[in-house]
């Protein structure tokens, strides 16, 4: 199994997070999200050589990597809202969802992403282990939290 977070681009002129929430919900269905937090630092990665190939192939770019803006929803409805099909707007990119627990996370991420995800979890751990201790069973057996990634290509 591979895992993938929500993300995608950032219309000329869009606000960040309004950019992440209409990814989340084009993505995923999901309205009902509260903001948590926002990574205070780009972060970025390079592509693995083949894929780096593949992608400027298929592109016509010359792109190495990826910057990317995190941010730290809270998913405040009910699961029935997941809608993988997402809005409609957009071709479906999942094929199924979980609720993980950040320690998970990181075991199941894509091999060149986890620097990354290791950054990620830095960042926003503090807040996911806040909620964890409200004891709004957000920690006991799942973390209720969304991550999601603004990408841009550089």
């Amino acid at each position: 199994m591979r895992l993938y977070v929500s993300q995608g681009g950032v219309g000329e002129g869009e606000d960040l997070r309004n950019a992440a929430m209409r990814e989340l919900r084009e993505e995923t269905g999901v309205t009902s999200a509260e903001f948590v937090a926002e990574a205070p630092y780009w972060l970025t990665y390079d592509f693995p050589s083949q894929a780096r190939e593949r992608i400027n192939r298929r592109w016509g770019t010359h792109y190495k990597g990826q910057a990317q803006k995190w941010f730290l929803f809270k998913f405040a409805g009910k699961e029935e809202e997941i809608n993988l099909l997402g809005d409609g707007s957009e071709t479906p990119e999942f094929k199924d969802w979980a609720w993980l627990l950040p320690e998970r996370l990181l075991e199941l991420v894509v091999g060149s992403k986890k620097p990354v995800y290791e950054q990620v979890m830095k960042v926003f751990g503090p807040y996911l282990q806040a909620d964890a201790e409200e004891g709004d069973g957000a920690g006991q057996n799942e973390t209720k939290a969304k991550e999601h990634a603004e990408s841009t290509p550089v």
